[in-house]
C-alpha cells in the first residue's frame, strides 16, 4: 500500500556527508526548520486543543467505539497503578485532567510491547523499524504532555505490529501507514503557525484548514482505536462485539487517505513553500520506514506460513493417526490368509454375471446387493471383486469386513469411521473434511455416543467432494454388524440414492436387511441361491483345490484322492465353508492316510450337522471338559483374546500352570471351532459362534449348561481377581512422575498383556451378569474392595493400554447399575470414582503415573478416592494446596467453538443447550452428557442469537451474515435460510404454534417469516434505525417491534400493516411485551421509563417511572394486572398496570435482562439470576410508596460481576476467571455459561 501523497514524492540521494548506511538501518527523522520569528502561539498548547477537540467530538460521533476504546485503556490504567496510585473508575472527560492519565497509558502501552518483543525474538527486526516511531513519540509526548492523547492508541498498536503472527482480523498494512506517519500528522499544527501565512485576509482559510485537520485527527484516533480494540477483544467484549465490523478497514483508510487530500490542498493556498517543502520531507522518510517494515513483516509472515504448513502437515498426521480404528486393507489381507487363499475361479463367476454388469454399466444402479445364505462364500467374492476393480487405477476404492466376534468391527460406526479412514489415506486432501471435527475435540469426536453423528456427517459431506465422483464402497457381512445395523442400512440407503458413490453389500438374507435396502429403487440384488449352478461350479473348483493339497500333505493315492473329492462335491451343497471345516479335519495329524475313507463318511452334508457332529467328537473326548469351558468363555467374550488373556479369565487357569502350550493344544482341539492366529483365538465362522449359543441346538446346554448369565458372571469374578492380584502402582517401572504417554513402550514381557482384556471388560460382564440375589451381595462386596484398594491401578493401567475412554465408560456404566442394585456406600465410592476420572482423564491420558500427583492433590479433600489413596499422594509437598472440600457442580465443559460464544439458550424441557458463537456455528448440546449432538455449521458470520421453538424441534440463529437459519434439532439439517435483512439480524422469536419466525435487525426491519416453507410472509418497514426487540402476541396475529429509534410499531401479521405506531420514549427502546389478552403492550426504554399501552388505539395507559437507568426487560403477569420490569439501576420493580403505582421495589445485585412471571405462580419472577419471590405484599392495594426492599431471590443465577453463580440470592459457586460468561442462560437448576474462550459449560445444580 502506498499513499497517493507519497507517490509524488521522491526521497534525496543522500550524501557523504550523512554517514555510512550502515551506521543506522533507518535514516533519521527530520527536525522542523527553525523558525526565523517567534511564533506568535505554542505549538504545544495548539497540538493540546486539536487533538483533545478531536477526541471529544468523537466521543459523541461514535461514542459505543470511545466507549469500548476507554473501558480497555481504564483497564490498563487499574492494572498498571502501583500501591501508591489509585486508579479513577473512569477516563476523565475534562482535557485539562485527562492528559495525566493518557500520559501514563502511553508508557504503559509501550511496556506491553517490550514485553511482548522479549519473549518473541523472531521479531527483533520489526522493533527496529518501531523504535524511531518510538523515539519521535517520547519526545513528543515530553513537549505537549497535554496532547498524549493522540500517542495512546499508537503506544498500543506496537503491540500488534510487535505480533504479527496472530489476529488474522487486523488490517497491519493500515496500522503501518497510520503509525509510520504519525511524526507528520503530529507536526501539522506548524501549517497553522506559519508565520508568513499571517495576517486576516487569510484568516477564514486558516480556520478551514484547521477544520480539516480536526477532521483528520478524528479519522486517525478512530482508525487507532477501532485496531486497539479488535486485538484486546476479550477485554472489551460487552461493549465492542457489535460496534466493529471487519470488513471495512479499505474504506476507513480511504477516509484517512481522503482527509489527508484535503489538508494537503487547503495547505498549498494557506502555506508557505518552506513549510510545505518540510512537510513532504518528512513525508519521504516515512515513506521509506513503511517499505522497510513491510518487507521485514512480509519475511515474518513468509516463515510464519511454512511453521504453519508444518504444523499443519503434522495435525492432519495426527487427525489420522487417531481416526485409525482397523485398516480394511489388513482386514482383507487376513481374512484370505485364514481363509486359505483366494481362488479366482472361485469367484471369476460373478464378474460376467449379468446382474453385476448391468451395476457396472447402468448409471441409475447406484448400489449392488450379494445376499446368500451362510457360508456360501460371500465374503470371498467381495474379496475377488474388489482385487478385479484395482486393477484399474481410475477406479477408487473404499471398503469394510464386518466381523461380529471383532468388538471393533461389529458397529455401523467402526464401519464408517473405516469407510473414511481409507478414503483419507488414499487422498489426503480429504483429512480437511475430518479435521473440522477433529480440531474441535480430538478423537473423542470419533469414539463414544456422539461417535456415530459425526462419522455419518463426515462421510456425507466428503462424498460431495468432486474427486470422489463414483466412488465405489463396499461393505462386507452387514448381518455381522451388531451394533447400530439399523442406522447403518438406512445410512446406505440414502446416500446411495443421492450421492454420486457406488455400493457393494453382502449379507444373510435377514429380514431386515431386506426390508431396507428393497426399498432402494437403484438396487441391484444377486441371490446366491438363485445361482446354484455358478455357486456350485465355484465351490467344485474350490474342492478340487483344498483335495489337491490334501493329497500332496497325506501322499494320497488315486483311490482315496477321487473318493475324498467326490463325497466332497456330493454332500457340500455349495456350500464353501462346509468344505474348508472338513478338508481341516482331514488335514488333522489325528486322522491317518488309511483312516481317511471311513473318517470322511462321518462328516454328515449341511452346517447345523456338521457341527453338531463335532460338538460329539469334542464331548467323546479326553479333553471335553477344558474344550467346553474354553469354548463357553469365547462364546460370550467381547471381542477375540489371546492366549494370556483366555487364560486369566477362564474358571480353571490352574489345570494349565501357565502352560499356553498346552492352552494352545486344547484349543485346537476345538476343532471345527476355533482357530488360532498370531496367538489370538476365533471362532472359523460366525456361524459357529451362532450355532452354540442357539438354545435350541443340545450344543447350548452341554457348552453353557447354567445359561449365558453365568458365564458372563464367572468371567467377571475371574477378571477381578486378576487384576486384584496383578495390578500395582507404576506396573511398567517407570519412575519419573512427568513421562510422556508417547514416550512409553510397553515393557518384555508386557504385565498387563494378560489383563487387558479383563481392565477393559470387567465391568460389561457384571453388566450382563445378571447377577441373581443370591450372589449380588457377594459381587457388590468384591467390587467395592477392588474399587477402593486399587481403583488408580486400574487407571494408570487403562493409561498406559490407550484405553481412558474405556475407563470413563465403564465408571458411568457401573454407576447406572449400580443406581438400582448394591449398597448406598458402594454406590457413593462409585459416584466419587466417576467425579475423579472426568475431573482427570486428560492429565492421565498424557501422562500416567500423573493420576498419583496432580490428580490427588487437586482432588476435593472430602473426596472418597483421594481418602482411600492418601498414602500415594506425592510426599514432597510439604503444605499441600488449599482444594475445596467437595467436587464442583460444573459437571461438564462444553468445548467446541473457536471463538467467543455470544448467545446461549435451554430448550423448554432443559434437557439440550444451543450456544451461537463468533466462529459462525450454533452448537447443540446434550446437557445430560455434555455430548455436542450437533454443529450447525453455514452462516459466513458472527450468530448473534439463538431460540429454540416450543417444541424443541427447531432452532433459529440470526446472524452477523444479514441471515437466520432453522434447524431441525434432531438431524442437524438446515430447514431454511431466511435471507432478505441487508445487516446484522439482533431479535428472533418464535410465534407461540411454531408456525412463523420474526427477526429484527440493524437494517431497521422486522420479517416474519414462514418457517416450513422459508418464504418471507411480511417484511415490516417503518423504523428508522436497529430493531432491537420483537414479540409476538399470544394469538399469533400481531407483532412489536422495539428499535433504537425510540419508537415501538404494532404490526398486523397476516396483512403487514402497520397498526400502531407508539411515540413517546426519548431513547432506545430495550424490550417490549403483550399482556395475554393482548390489549396491553409494554416498552422498557433507556429513557428509564416504562410505558403501557393500548393495543387498539395506541394511547399511552401509563408511564412508569422510578428507574434510576435503563430499562431492560418487562413482563405482564398472566392476569396483566401487573408488570415488572428489570433495570440498570440494579433494581425490579412491580406496577399495578391499572393506576401506575409501584407496588414493590427489589434492589438486586446485577442487572435484569431477563425477566418474565413464574407460569405456574405469578407471586414469582423468573429472571437471570435466580427467581423472585413476591410474597403477598404485592396487590392493588399496596402503598403507592411501596418501600424498596431486598428481594427474596429464590433458585441460582449469575451475580452481578459475573464471578459467582448465585443461590437464592448468595453467591453460592465461585466461577474461575477462565470461566466467567460473555452470555449465560438459566433455567431451572441449570445454568449455562458461554465464555469468551469459546467454550460453553454447562452446571447442574441441585433443585430448589
Amino acid at each position: 500500500m502506498s499513499p497517493s501523497w507519497w507517490r509524488s514524492v521522491k526521497p534525496k540521494k543522500r550524501s557523504s556527508r550523512q554517514g555510512s548506511p550502515q551506521a543506522s538501518p533507518l535514516p533519521p527523522v527530520a527536525p522542523p526548520p527553525p523558525a526565523s520569528t517567534p511564533p506568535q502561539k505554542s505549538p504545544a498548547s495548539l497540538q493540546d486543543r486539536l487533538w483533545n477537540q478531536a477526541y471529544d467530538e468523537l466521543k459523541s460521533s461514535e461514542s459505543e467505539i470511545v466507549k469500548a476504546y476507554e473501558k480497555f485503556l481504564l483497564t490498563e490504567l487499574q492494572d498498571g497503578c502501583s500501591g501508591t496510585i489509585t486508579a479513577k473508575n473512569q477516563i476523565e472527560v475534562d482535557s485539562e485532567k485527562r492528559w495525566h492519565q493518557m500520559q501514563r497509558l502511553t508508557q504503559a502501552g509501550l511496556q506491553r510491547t517490550e514485553k511482548s518483543a522479549s519473549v518473541k525474538q523472531k521479531i527483533s527486526n520489526g522493533m527496529q523499524i518501531i523504535s524511531p516511531v518510538k523515539a519521535v513519540m517520547e519526545k513528543a509526548v515530553q513537549a505537549a504532555p497535554q496532547a498524549a492523547i493522540a500517542w495512546v492508541g499508537v503506544s498500543f498498536a506496537f503491540e500488534i505490529l510487535a505480533n504479527p503472527l496472530t489476529e488474522p482480523g487486523i488490517n497491519r498494512d493500515g496500522i503501518s501507514y497510520v503509525m509510520l506517519t504519525m511524526d507528520w500528522y503530529w507536526n501539522l499544527v506548524d501549517l497553522l503557525l506559519d508565520e508568513k501565512s499571517a495576517g486576516p485576509a487569510l484568516e477564514g482559510l486558516r480556520g478551514q484548514l484547521e477544520k480539516h485537520i480536526v477532521q483528520l485527527y478524528q479519522k486517525l484516533l478512530l482508525y487507532q482505536m477501532k485496531s486497539v480494540c479488535l486485538y484486546h477483544r476479550n477485554l472489551v467484549a460487552v461493549f465492542f462485539r457489535d460496534v466493529v465490523k471487519l470488513d471495512d478497514w479499505t474504506g476507513q483508510l480511504d477516509d484517512i487517505k481522503a482527509a489527508e487530500g484535503h489538508v494537503k490542498s487547503v495547505s498549498k493556498q494557506y502555506n508557505s513553500e518552506k513549510m510545505h517543502k518540510h512537510l513532504l520531507d518528512m513525508a519521504a522518510i516515512a515513506m521509506l520506514q513503511y517499505e522497510q517494515l513491510q518487507g521485514i513483516t512480509s519475511a515474518i509472515q513468509d516463515l510464519a506460513r511454512l511453521q504453519e504448513e508444518t504444523r499443519h502437515n503434522q495435525a492432519d498426521k495426527d487427525c489420522l493417526k487417531d481416526l485409525l480404528q482397523t485398516d480394511p486393507r489388513h482386514d482383507k489381507t487376513r481374512i484370505q490368509d485364514t481363509k486359505g487363499g483366494l481362488l479366482r475361479d472361485s469367484y471369476s463367476w460373478i464378474l460376467d454375471h449379468p446382474d453385476f454388469q448391468l451395476w457396472r454399466k447402468e448409471a441409475q444402479s447406484r448400489l449392488l446387493w450379494i445376499r446368500g445364505d451362510p457360508g456360501k462364500g460371500k465374503t470371498m467374492l467381495v474379496c475377488g471383486i474388489i482385487d478385479e476393480l484395482e486393477k484399474d487405477p481410475a477406479n477408487k476404492l473404499s471398503y469394510f469386513f464386518c466381523q461380529a466376534t471383532e468388538r471393533s468391527l461389529d458397529n455401523a460406526t467402526a464401519v464408517l469411521r473405516g469407510l473414511i479412514y481409507s478414503l483419507a489415506a488414499q487422498y489426503p486432501r480429504l483429512i480437511s473434511y475430518v479435521r473440522d471435527e477433529h480440531d474441535s475435540g480430538g478423537k473423542q469426536r470419533f469414539e463414544g455416543l456422539n461417535a456415530w453423528e459425526v462419522m455419518s456427517k463426515v462421510l456425507e459431506t466428503m462424498l460431495l467432494d468432486p474427486i470422489l465422483d463414483g466412488v465405489l464402497l463396499i461393505i462386507d457381512a452387514l448381518d455381522e454388524c451388531g451394533v447400530d445395523r439399523p442406522k447403518l442400512l438406512n445410512f446406505i440407503a440414502r446416500v446411495s440414492s443421492s450421492s454420486r458413490a457406488n455400493w457393494i453389500v453382502s449379507s444373510r438374507n435377514w429380514p431386515d436387511i431386506e426390508e431396507t435396502l428393497d426399498s432402494t429403487t437403484q438396487k441391484v440384488a444377486i441371490r446366491l441361491e438363485l445361482n446354484e449352478k455358478s455357486v456350485s461350479g465355484a465351490v467344485h473348483t474350490y474342492i478340487q483345490y483344498k483335495v489337491d493339497k490334501l493329497a500332496a500333505l497325506k501322499s494320497y493315492d488315486d483311490v482315496t484322492r477321487n473318493t475324498v473329492q467326490n463325497y466332497l462335491i456330493d454332500n457340500s451343497n455349495g456350500t464353501f465353508l462346509w468344505v474348508a471345516l472338513v478338508c481341516q479335519e482331514l488335514a488333522s495329524d489325528k486322522v491317518r492316510k488309511w483312516h481317511t475313507l471311513n473318517v470322511i463318511k462321518k462328516f454328515p452334508p449341511g452346517l447345523e450337522s456338521l457341527y453338531g457332529r463335532m460338538i460329539d467328537h469334542i464331548s467323546d473326548s479326553n479333553d471335553a471338559d477344558l474344550c467346553k469351558e474354553i469354548l463357553a468363555t469365547v462364546s460370550v467374550i467381547y471381542r477375540p483374546v489371546t492366549l494370556q488373556e483366555l487364560m486369566c479369565i477362564m474358571q480353571s487357569p490352574t489345570q494349565f500352570d501357565n502352560d499356553l502350550q498346552f492352552l494352545e493344544e486344547i484349543v485346537r482341539s476345538c476343532g471345527s471351532f476355533l482357530t488360532l492366529r498370531e496367538g489370538t483365538v476365533y471362532f472359523v465362522h460366525q456361524s459357529a459362534k451362532d450355532f452354540l449359543l442357539d438354545e435350541a441346538n443340545k450344543a447350548f446346554n452341554q457348552i453353557l449348561p447354567f445359561g449365558i448369565a453365568q458365564q458372563h458372571h464367572t468371567i467377571f469374578l475371574r477378571s477381578l481377581e486378576e487384576l486384584s492380584r496383578k495390578l500395582r502402582r507404576d506396573i511398567y517401572g517407570l519412575c519419573v512422575p512427568g513421562v510422556d504417554i508417547e514416550d512409553v513402550s510397553p515393557p518384555d514381557p508386557d504385565p498387563l498383556a494378560p489383563l487387558k482384556y479383563s481392565c477393559i471388560h470387567w465391568v460389561d460382564h457384571l453388566k450382563d451378569s445378571n447377577s441373581v440375589e443370591a450372589t449380588i451381595c457377594g459381587d457388590m462386596q468384591i467390587t467395592h474392595t477392588f474399587l477402593k484398594y486399587k481403583y488408580l491401578y486400574w487407571l494408570e493401567a487403562l493409561s498406559l493400554l490407550r484405553s481412558m475412554s474405556q475407563a470413563v465408560l465403564a465408571v458411568q456404566k457401573l454407576e447406572t447399575l449400580l443406581a438400582s442394585e448394591g449398597t448406598q456406600q458402594l454406590f457413593e465410592l462409585v459416584r466419587d470414582a466417576c467425579r475423579f476420572v472426568l475431573s482427570h482423564r486428560s492429565v492421565v491420558e498424557s501422562y500416567p503415573l500423573q493420576i498419583y500427583m496432580t490428580a490427588l492433590v487437586f482432588s476435593p479433600t472430602g473426596s472418597l478416592v483421594r481418602q482411600n489413596f492418601q498414602a500415594e499422594a506425592p510426599t514432597w509437598i510439604s503444605v499441600m494446596p488449599d482444594i475445596e472440600a467437595n467436587w464442583s457442580a460444573c459437571l461438564q465443559t462444553l468445548e467446541g467453538h473457536s471463538d467467543d460464544v455470544t448467545s446461549v439458550a435451554f430448550s423448554s424441557d432443559g434437557q439440550r443447550l444451543a450456544s451461537g458463537s463468533d466462529d459462525h456455528t450454533v452448537k447443540v448440546w446434550d446437557t445430560a452428557t455434555g455430548a455436542c449432538l450437533q454443529t450447525f455449521e453455514g452462516h459466513s458470520s458472527r450468530v448473534t442469537s439463538v431460540a429454540f421453538s416450543s417444541d424443541g424441534q427447531r432452532l433459529a440463529s440470526g446472524s452477523g451474515d444479514y441471515t437466520v437459519k432453522v434447524w431441525d434439532t434432531a438431524t442437524g439439517a438446515c430447514l431454511q435460510t431466511f435471507k432478505g435483512h441487508s445487516d446484522y439480524v439482533r431479535s428472533v422469536a418464535f410465534s407461540s404454534d411454531g408456525q412463523r419466525f420474526a427477526s429484527g435487525s440493524d437494517d431497521h426491519t422486522v420479517k416474519v417469516w414462514d418457517t416450513a416453507t422459508g418464504a418471507c410472509l411480511q417484511t415490516f418497514e417503518g423504523h428508522s434505525s436497529r430493531v432491537t426487540s420483537v414479540a409476538f402476541s399470544s394469538d399469533g396475529q400481531r407483532l412489536a417491534s422495539g428499535s433504537n429509534d425510540y419508537t415501538v410499531k404494532v404490526w398486523d401479521t397476516a396483512t403487514g400493516a402497520c397498526l400502531q405506531t407508539f411515540k413517546g420514549h426519548s431513547d432506545y427502546v430495550r424490550s417490549v411485551a403483550f399482556s395475554s389478552d393482548v390489549q396491553r403492550l409494554a416498552s422498557g426504554s433507556d429513557d428509564r421509563t416504562v410505558k403501557v399501552w393500548d393495543t387498539a388505539t395506541g394511547a399511552c395507559l401509563q408511564t412508569l417511572k422510578g428507574h434510576g437507568s435503563w430499562v431492560r426487560s418487562v413482563a405482564f403477569s398472566s392476569d396483566g394486572q401487573r408488570l415488572a420490569s428489570g433495570s440498570n439501576d440494579y433494581t425490579v420493580k412491580v406496577w399495578d398496570t391499572a393506576t401506575g403505582e409501584c407496588l414493590q421495589t427489589f434492589e438486586t445485585e446485577t442487572v435484569i435482562t431477563q425477566i418474565s412471571f413464574d407460569t405456574r405462580n405469578d407471586a414469582c419472577l423468573s429472571t437471570n439470576i435466580g427467581t423472585l419471590s413476591l410474597g403477598p405484599s404485592v396487590t392493588a392495594t399496596s402503598s403507592p410508596e411501596a418501600s424498596s426492599r431486598k428481594p427474596f431471590i429464590h433458585g441460582y443465577g449469575i451475580g452481578f460481576d459475573r464471578t459467582w453463580i448465585v443461590k437464592d440470592g448468595k453467591r453460592f459457586l465461585w466461577l474461575p476467571t477462565d470461566y466467567r460468561p460473555v452470555e449465560s442462560d438459566v433455567a431451572g437448576s441449570r445454568v449455562a455459561l458461554g465464555c469468551s474462550s469459546g467454550r460453553v459449560l454447562w452446571v447442574k445444580l441441585l433443585d430448589v
